[in-house]
Protein backbone atom coordinates (compact mmCIF):
# COMPACT_ATOMS: atom_id res chain seq x y z
CA UNK A 1 0.00 0.00 0.00
CA UNK A 2 1.28 3.50 -0.81
CA UNK A 3 2.18 5.68 2.12
CA UNK A 4 -0.05 8.76 2.57
CA UNK A 5 1.43 12.24 2.39
CA UNK A 6 0.93 12.76 6.14
CA UNK A 7 3.28 9.87 6.86
CA UNK A 8 5.85 11.40 4.58
CA UNK A 9 5.65 14.62 6.55
CA UNK A 10 6.08 12.74 9.82
CA UNK A 11 9.20 11.08 8.41
CA UNK A 12 10.56 14.46 7.29
CA UNK A 13 10.62 13.24 3.70
CA UNK A 14 9.54 16.57 2.26
CA UNK A 15 11.20 18.87 4.79
CA UNK A 16 14.13 19.76 2.52
CA UNK A 17 12.17 22.14 0.34
CA UNK A 18 13.82 24.42 -2.20
CA UNK A 19 14.33 27.90 -0.78
CA UNK A 20 14.01 30.91 -3.10
CA UNK A 21 17.25 31.72 -4.91
CA UNK A 22 18.46 35.33 -5.30
CA UNK A 23 17.80 37.48 -8.36
CA UNK A 24 20.72 39.89 -8.73
CA UNK A 25 21.74 42.57 -11.24
CA UNK A 26 24.98 41.60 -12.99
CA UNK A 27 27.16 43.86 -15.16
CA UNK A 28 30.48 42.43 -16.34
CA UNK A 29 31.64 45.76 -17.73
CA UNK A 30 31.56 49.07 -15.89
CA UNK A 31 29.61 50.69 -18.72
CA UNK A 32 27.81 47.51 -19.74
CA UNK A 33 24.13 46.60 -19.35
CA UNK A 34 22.74 45.30 -16.08
CA UNK A 35 21.13 41.89 -16.49
CA UNK A 36 18.84 40.39 -13.85
CA UNK A 37 20.22 36.93 -13.13
CA UNK A 38 18.51 34.17 -11.14
CA UNK A 39 21.20 32.29 -9.19
CA UNK A 40 19.86 28.78 -9.67
CA UNK A 41 23.28 27.24 -8.99
CA UNK A 42 22.48 27.85 -5.30
CA UNK A 43 19.83 25.11 -5.31
CA UNK A 44 20.64 22.02 -3.17
CA UNK A 45 22.12 19.86 -5.95
CA UNK A 46 23.72 22.85 -7.64
CA UNK A 47 21.32 23.43 -10.52
CA UNK A 48 17.89 24.64 -11.57
CA UNK A 49 16.95 21.01 -12.29
CA UNK A 50 16.15 20.62 -8.59
CA UNK A 51 12.93 22.47 -9.42
CA UNK A 52 11.68 19.90 -11.90
CA UNK A 53 12.99 16.86 -10.03
CA UNK A 54 11.20 17.72 -6.80
CA UNK A 55 8.00 18.90 -8.53
CA UNK A 56 7.70 15.82 -10.74
CA UNK A 57 8.59 13.22 -8.11
CA UNK A 58 6.50 14.73 -5.30
CA UNK A 59 3.51 14.96 -7.63
CA UNK A 60 3.87 11.29 -8.57
CA UNK A 61 4.05 10.37 -4.88
CA UNK A 62 0.90 12.29 -4.08
CA UNK A 63 -0.84 10.56 -6.97
CA UNK A 64 0.12 7.23 -5.43
CA UNK A 65 2.39 6.19 -8.29
CA UNK A 66 5.57 6.23 -6.20
CA UNK A 67 6.29 4.88 -2.72
CA UNK A 68 9.36 4.16 -0.60
CA UNK A 69 11.72 1.99 -2.59
CA UNK A 70 10.16 2.73 -6.00
CA UNK A 71 12.59 2.96 -8.92
CA UNK A 72 13.05 6.06 -11.07
CA UNK A 73 14.96 5.94 -14.37
CA UNK A 74 15.86 9.07 -16.33
CA UNK A 75 18.01 9.95 -19.34
CA UNK A 76 20.09 13.07 -18.92
CA UNK A 77 23.45 14.53 -19.84
CA UNK A 78 23.98 15.34 -16.19
CA UNK A 79 22.18 18.04 -14.23
CA UNK A 80 18.71 16.48 -14.26
CA UNK A 81 20.15 13.13 -13.22
CA UNK A 82 22.05 14.77 -10.38
CA UNK A 83 18.87 16.53 -9.20
CA UNK A 84 16.82 13.33 -9.48
CA UNK A 85 19.46 11.42 -7.52
CA UNK A 86 19.35 14.02 -4.74
CA UNK A 87 15.55 14.10 -4.47
CA UNK A 88 15.34 10.31 -4.62
CA UNK A 89 17.82 10.14 -1.74
CA UNK A 90 15.70 12.59 0.25
CA UNK A 91 12.35 10.84 -0.18
CA UNK A 92 13.50 7.22 -0.21
CA UNK A 93 13.42 6.24 -3.89
CA UNK A 94 15.91 4.28 -5.99
CA UNK A 95 17.41 5.95 -9.02
CA UNK A 96 19.17 4.97 -12.24
CA UNK A 97 20.71 7.63 -14.50
CA UNK A 98 21.20 6.78 -18.17
CA UNK A 99 23.80 9.06 -19.75
CA UNK A 100 26.13 9.16 -22.76
CA UNK A 101 29.64 8.01 -21.84
CA UNK A 102 30.91 11.44 -22.93
CA UNK A 103 29.61 13.11 -19.75
CA UNK A 104 32.18 14.46 -17.32
CA UNK A 105 33.35 12.15 -14.56
CA UNK A 106 32.38 14.74 -11.95
CA UNK A 107 28.72 14.22 -12.81
CA UNK A 108 29.01 10.46 -12.50
CA UNK A 109 30.65 10.75 -9.09
CA UNK A 110 28.02 13.16 -7.78
CA UNK A 111 25.17 10.87 -8.81
CA UNK A 112 26.87 7.85 -7.24
CA UNK A 113 27.46 9.78 -4.02
CA UNK A 114 23.67 10.22 -3.66
CA UNK A 115 23.20 6.48 -4.08
CA UNK A 116 22.19 6.58 -7.73
CA UNK A 117 23.25 3.96 -10.25
CA UNK A 118 24.74 4.80 -13.66
CA UNK A 119 24.21 3.29 -17.09
CA UNK A 120 26.50 4.80 -19.72
CA UNK A 121 25.52 4.53 -23.38
CA UNK A 122 27.91 4.74 -26.37
CA UNK A 123 29.35 8.16 -27.05
CA UNK A 124 28.46 7.89 -30.74
CA UNK A 125 24.75 7.46 -29.90
CA UNK A 126 24.62 10.74 -27.98
CA UNK A 127 21.60 11.71 -25.91
CA UNK A 128 19.28 9.89 -28.33
CA UNK A 129 20.92 6.63 -27.36
CA UNK A 130 20.49 7.44 -23.68
CA UNK A 131 16.80 8.23 -24.20
CA UNK A 132 16.20 4.94 -25.98
CA UNK A 133 18.02 2.95 -23.31
CA UNK A 134 16.20 4.74 -20.48
CA UNK A 135 12.81 3.93 -22.00
CA UNK A 136 13.86 0.30 -22.33
CA UNK A 137 15.15 0.09 -18.75
CA UNK A 138 12.02 1.75 -17.35
CA UNK A 139 9.76 -0.71 -19.15
CA UNK A 140 11.76 -3.80 -18.20
CA UNK A 141 12.13 -2.75 -14.55
CA UNK A 142 8.59 -1.34 -14.16
CA UNK A 143 10.14 1.99 -13.15
CA UNK A 144 8.86 5.56 -13.31
CA UNK A 145 10.34 7.40 -16.30
CA UNK A 146 10.01 11.21 -15.91
CA UNK A 147 10.64 11.90 -19.64
CA UNK A 148 12.00 15.39 -18.99
CA UNK A 149 11.99 16.41 -22.67
CA UNK A 150 8.22 15.96 -23.01
CA UNK A 151 6.78 16.07 -19.49
CA UNK A 152 4.66 19.23 -19.14
CA UNK A 153 5.37 19.22 -15.39
CA UNK A 154 8.91 20.25 -16.31
CA UNK A 155 7.72 23.65 -17.54
CA UNK A 156 5.00 23.81 -14.88
CA UNK A 157 7.61 23.55 -12.12
CA UNK A 158 9.24 26.74 -13.40
CA UNK A 159 5.91 28.50 -13.91
CA UNK A 160 4.76 27.93 -10.32
CA UNK A 161 8.09 28.28 -8.52
CA UNK A 162 10.97 29.97 -10.36
CA UNK A 163 8.71 32.36 -12.23
CA UNK A 164 6.72 33.43 -9.19
CA UNK A 165 9.92 34.07 -7.25
CA UNK A 166 11.26 36.30 -10.02
CA UNK A 167 8.03 38.29 -10.20
CA UNK A 168 8.41 39.03 -6.50
CA UNK A 169 12.08 40.00 -6.88
CA UNK A 170 12.38 42.04 -10.09
CA UNK A 171 11.83 45.81 -9.71
CA UNK A 172 8.17 46.68 -10.18
CA UNK A 173 7.29 43.04 -10.71
CA UNK A 174 7.68 43.51 -14.48
CA UNK A 175 9.79 41.40 -16.85
CA UNK A 176 10.33 42.56 -20.42
CA UNK A 177 12.46 39.65 -21.66
CA UNK A 178 13.34 36.17 -20.44
CA UNK A 179 16.49 34.59 -21.86
CA UNK A 180 17.41 30.89 -21.86
CA UNK A 181 19.04 28.19 -23.88
CA UNK A 182 16.83 25.27 -24.87
CA UNK A 183 17.56 21.74 -23.75
CA UNK A 184 14.29 20.34 -22.48
CA UNK A 185 12.68 23.74 -23.06
CA UNK A 186 11.14 23.70 -19.60
CA UNK A 187 12.87 26.84 -18.34
CA UNK A 188 12.00 29.25 -21.14
CA UNK A 189 8.46 27.89 -21.55
CA UNK A 190 7.68 27.86 -17.83
CA UNK A 191 9.12 31.30 -17.16
CA UNK A 192 7.48 32.86 -20.20
CA UNK A 193 4.10 31.45 -19.13
CA UNK A 194 4.59 32.79 -15.60
CA UNK A 195 5.45 36.29 -16.76
CA UNK A 196 2.89 36.50 -19.58
CA UNK A 197 0.24 35.09 -17.26
CA UNK A 198 0.99 37.88 -14.79
CA UNK A 199 0.47 40.51 -17.48
CA UNK A 200 4.11 41.31 -18.25
CA UNK A 201 4.93 42.58 -21.76
CA UNK A 202 7.55 39.83 -21.97
CA UNK A 203 9.57 38.71 -24.98
CA UNK A 204 11.02 35.18 -24.95
CA UNK A 205 14.67 35.01 -26.05
CA UNK A 206 16.25 31.78 -27.24
CA UNK A 207 20.00 31.73 -26.47
CA UNK A 208 21.40 29.57 -29.26
CA UNK A 209 25.02 28.39 -29.03
CA UNK A 210 26.72 27.90 -32.41
CA UNK A 211 30.18 27.04 -33.70
CA UNK A 212 31.87 28.66 -36.69
CA UNK A 213 34.04 26.08 -38.42
CA UNK A 214 35.99 25.94 -41.66
CA UNK A 215 34.15 24.54 -44.67
CA UNK A 216 35.96 21.75 -46.57
CA UNK A 217 37.20 24.17 -49.20
CA UNK A 218 38.82 26.27 -46.51
CA UNK A 219 37.40 29.45 -47.97
CA UNK A 220 34.18 30.19 -46.10
CA UNK A 221 32.61 29.58 -42.72
CA UNK A 222 29.33 27.97 -41.72
CA UNK A 223 27.38 27.41 -38.54
CA UNK A 224 27.46 23.83 -37.24
CA UNK A 225 24.11 22.68 -35.88
CA UNK A 226 24.11 18.91 -35.46
CA UNK A 227 22.12 17.53 -32.54
CA UNK A 228 23.84 19.77 -30.03
CA UNK A 229 24.25 23.35 -31.19
CA UNK A 230 27.71 23.55 -29.64
CA UNK A 231 29.84 20.93 -27.90
CA UNK A 232 31.08 23.71 -25.62
CA UNK A 233 27.65 24.19 -23.99
CA UNK A 234 26.39 20.82 -22.69
CA UNK A 235 22.67 20.33 -22.32
CA UNK A 236 21.54 22.86 -24.93
CA UNK A 237 20.47 20.56 -27.73
CA UNK A 238 18.64 20.78 -31.03
CA UNK A 239 15.25 19.24 -31.67
CA UNK A 240 14.79 17.07 -28.57
CA UNK A 241 12.34 19.24 -26.66
CA UNK A 242 8.66 18.45 -27.05
CA UNK A 243 7.86 21.39 -24.75
CA UNK A 244 9.46 24.18 -26.76
CA UNK A 245 7.43 25.51 -29.68
CA UNK A 246 7.86 28.83 -31.46
CA UNK A 247 4.09 28.97 -31.94
CA UNK A 248 3.62 29.05 -28.16
CA UNK A 249 6.20 31.80 -27.65
CA UNK A 250 4.93 34.89 -29.50
CA UNK A 251 7.53 37.53 -30.24
CA UNK A 252 10.40 35.05 -29.87
CA UNK A 253 13.86 36.54 -30.36
CA UNK A 254 16.69 34.20 -31.37
CA UNK A 255 20.20 35.24 -30.37
CA UNK A 256 23.16 33.23 -31.63
CA UNK A 257 26.20 33.04 -29.36
CA UNK A 258 29.49 31.55 -30.48
CA UNK A 259 30.57 28.64 -28.27
CA UNK A 260 33.90 30.39 -27.74
CA UNK A 261 32.08 33.51 -26.51
CA UNK A 262 29.93 31.42 -24.14
CA UNK A 263 33.08 29.93 -22.59
CA UNK A 264 34.82 33.30 -22.32
CA UNK A 265 31.73 34.85 -20.73
CA UNK A 266 31.48 31.97 -18.26
CA UNK A 267 35.07 32.54 -17.18
CA UNK A 268 34.37 36.25 -16.70
CA UNK A 269 31.36 35.40 -14.53
CA UNK A 270 33.51 33.08 -12.43
CA UNK A 271 36.12 35.82 -12.05
CA UNK A 272 33.30 38.07 -10.82
CA UNK A 273 32.40 35.55 -8.11
CA UNK A 274 29.67 33.49 -9.81
CA UNK A 275 30.71 29.79 -9.76
CA UNK A 276 28.77 28.79 -12.87
CA UNK A 277 28.90 26.46 -15.87
CA UNK A 278 28.89 27.20 -19.63
CA UNK A 279 25.12 27.56 -19.97
CA UNK A 280 25.29 30.59 -17.68
CA UNK A 281 27.85 32.23 -19.99
CA UNK A 282 25.58 31.44 -22.94
CA UNK A 283 22.51 32.91 -21.25
CA UNK A 284 24.30 36.03 -20.08
CA UNK A 285 25.87 36.77 -23.47
CA UNK A 286 22.47 36.38 -25.17
CA UNK A 287 20.82 38.55 -22.51
CA UNK A 288 23.30 41.37 -23.19
CA UNK A 289 22.31 41.29 -26.87
CA UNK A 290 18.61 41.20 -25.95
CA UNK A 291 19.14 44.23 -23.71
CA UNK A 292 20.76 46.04 -26.63
CA UNK A 293 17.76 45.29 -28.83
CA UNK A 294 15.09 46.16 -26.26
CA UNK A 295 16.73 49.21 -24.69
CA UNK A 296 18.30 50.15 -21.37
CA UNK A 297 15.02 50.42 -19.49
CA UNK A 298 13.93 46.86 -20.21
CA UNK A 299 14.13 44.33 -17.38
CA UNK A 300 15.97 41.43 -19.02
CA UNK A 301 15.97 38.29 -16.88
CA UNK A 302 18.03 35.15 -17.31
CA UNK A 303 19.06 32.11 -15.30
CA UNK A 304 22.45 30.86 -14.15
CA UNK A 305 21.50 27.16 -14.32
CA UNK A 306 24.33 25.24 -12.65
CA UNK A 307 27.63 25.22 -10.77
CA UNK A 308 31.16 25.06 -12.13
CA UNK A 309 32.33 21.97 -10.18
CA UNK A 310 30.74 19.55 -12.65
CA UNK A 311 32.92 21.04 -15.42
CA UNK A 312 36.42 20.79 -13.91
CA UNK A 313 37.52 18.16 -16.46
CA UNK A 314 35.96 19.96 -19.45
CA UNK A 315 37.19 22.69 -21.78
CA UNK A 316 35.91 25.37 -19.41
CA UNK A 317 38.80 24.66 -17.06
CA UNK A 318 41.25 22.51 -19.02
CA UNK A 319 41.81 25.27 -21.57
CA UNK A 320 41.87 28.14 -19.07
CA UNK A 321 45.19 29.87 -18.49
CA UNK A 322 45.05 30.96 -14.85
Amino acid sequence: MNQPCELLTDNCRFVQQIAPTPLVPVALEADGPRIWCKLEFLNPSGSTKDRIARYILEKQWRLGRLRTGSLVVEASSGSTSIAMALVCAQIGLKFIAVMPESVSNERVQIIKSYGGQIILTPRADGILGALSRAAQEAEERDAFYPRQFENVDNAEAHRVSTGQEILGQVPGGVVHAVVSGVGTGGTIVGLYNAFAGAGCPVRPVFAKPVETVMAPAGQTYFEAECCSFSSRVPGVVDGLSKLYSRADLPGLIEVEVQGRVAIETTRKLIRHGFPVGPSSGLNYAAAVEAQRQLGDKAHVVTVFPDRMERYFSTELFSGWQF
